[in-house]
């Protein structure tokens, strides 16, 4: 399979082989297409804010001290995503009532209206204590559209995608989360070389936001025009199968769903390490300019793009569980050399310690994306995968970068975020190995079926 271009999700989806499965290979492309191009709004917004933060800290809290206002800046960033387990139950259920399709088609418009809107925010110079209120407002309005649209791309792909390959396609998605990444590098770094210092302050660093407006239209255009997922169409053929209450779905699959949030905390910690975090590490600690940092994590992103497709045939190769295990090493095995390559301010070694980083976060990002539509029957796939997505990433995603700064403060350790990624991780292990093997679950298997199938519970790697 021909890896993808970070530019064009269409012509990358295009080089994919036919499936022994039985699919209609011309819908698949276009519903990766447009699942992508709508997680790619979502991240790159989350991206943009983490690669611009020591510039919107300077630009929306009060000046005096840098530090502080650093730390307001991912107190904001965090505060967005208290609004994602809401946004996650509000839209899954609604997802699981009416469709992917329309849901998706309103989170890929939210989040685009509230990214832009953060583009044309005034200042804390023109408006004081306005401007993080307005700025906390949009963070809350996109972390509650994003809530509902991770886990909703995830099981609109998987549910079109071939039995045995369903990693190997719904790879896509995170490719599409990390190129949302490399863009906004890519984008973050040219506006500020091209443009002067007093340029980005006035209005440069607003070039970034105001590019979702486009870009969520055209997600909107692309979604609309796709069909509903096979398996959402078969559960609605029987019409004596009803929606599924939250109530109802934690307390038929709540061992599920805590065991999964367990492996997510850790796709969630070493995602926003490796992508938000690091590019302030390379800044903070190791001293690097803004050019440097932001040319480094811009290579390691694109590497990371890469690879997603690769892991994900890995993963429909040996299993759901051997790649859980293999992700949890990688990620202790690299965490000390990435964080000390990362520290040292040049361009080369940031880069390598970035790409360490981020073999660990991708083997976690496609097993995420495969696991959260593998563990849930249709009728309570995207409620209870969002819940599960959601939860996680708002409690050890979102406050990744705050915990970090905030440990190296306290501690003086620059390495002290690396053992909060290993106990993390830890704890990811127990969750993910308790869960049982998916990888070849049909999608479609009505209630009767899925009941019948193995629950969370500690079981030796086949």
């Amino acid at each position: 399979m021909a890896r993808p271009n970070n530019n064009d999700f269409a012509t990358a989806t295009s080089s994919i082989p036919p499936s022994p499965d039985e699919v209609d290979l011309s819908i698949l492309r276009k519903v990766i297409a447009a699942s992508a191009i709508g997680n790619f709004v979502e991240w790159f917004d989350f991206a943009v804010y983490g690669f611009l933060a020591v510039i919107i800290s300077h630009h929306f809290f009060p000046p005096g001290d840098d530090s502080l206002a650093l730390l307001q800046t991912f107190a904001v960033f965090a505060v967005s995503f208290a609004l994602r387990p809401l946004g996650g139950i509000f839209f899954g259920m609604l997802g699981d009532k009416i469709g992917r399709k329309r849901v998706l088609a309103m989170t890929v418009l939210l989040m685009a209206g509230a990214t832009t809107l953060i583009g044309l925010l005034p200042t804390y110079q023109s408006v004081g204590l306005l401007a993080p209120l307005a700025l906390a407002l949009a963070r809350c309005v996109q972390g509650f559209s994003a809530g509902g649209e991770y886990a909703g791309a995830c099981a609109f792909v998987m549910e079109h995608a071939p039995r045995r390959h369903k990693a190997r396609y719904g790879s896509f998605v995170p490719v599409s989360t990390f190129t949302a990444f490399a863009t906004a590098a890519a984008l973050a770094y040219a506006v500020s070389a091209l443009l002067s210092e007093e340029a980005l302050a006035a209005w440069g660093w607003r070039i970034p936001f105001l590019i979702a407006a486009p870009l969520g239209l055209i997600g909107l255009y692309m979604r609309l025009r796709l069909d509903e997922s096979p398996a959402f169409q078969a559960l609605k053929a029987q019409h004596d199968v009803p929606h599924s209450p939250l109530a109802e779905t934690v307390r038929s699959h709540g061992a599920t769903i805590v065991c999964l949030s367990a492996f997510i905390s850790v796709t969630a910690l070493s995602f926003y390490m490796f992508t938000t975090y690091f590019t302030t590490y390379m800044q903070v600690v190791g001293q690097a300019s803004q050019t440097t940092a932001l040319l480094a994590s811009l290579g390691a992103l694109v590497f990371a793009a890469l690879l997603c497709p690769l892991i994900g045939r890995y993963a429909d190769r040996v299993g759901r569980r051997k790649t859980v295990l293999s992700a949890g090493i990688s990620l202790i095995v690299a965490v000390f050399p990435a964080y000390t390559l990362a520290g040292s301010g040049e361009w080369l070694a940031s880069m390598t310690g970035a790409a360490l980083m981020a073999v660990g976060a991708v083997i976690c990002g496609v097993v995420t994306a495969v696991l959260l539509s593998e563990q849930f029957p249709t009728r309570v796939r995207y409620t209870a995968s969002a819940l599960c997505y959601n939860l996680a990433y708002t409690i050890f995603g979102g406050t990744a970068p705050l915990v970090a700064t905030w440990l190296i403060e306290r501690t003086g350790n620059n390495l002290s975020p690396a053992f909060y990624l290993i106990a993390i991780t830890l704890l990811a292990m127990w969750g993910g190995l308790r869960l049982p093997e998916s990888a070849h679950r049909a999608l479609d298997a009505d209630e009767a079926e899925w009941q019948d199938m193995p629950r969370p519970a500690a079981q030796p790697l086949a």
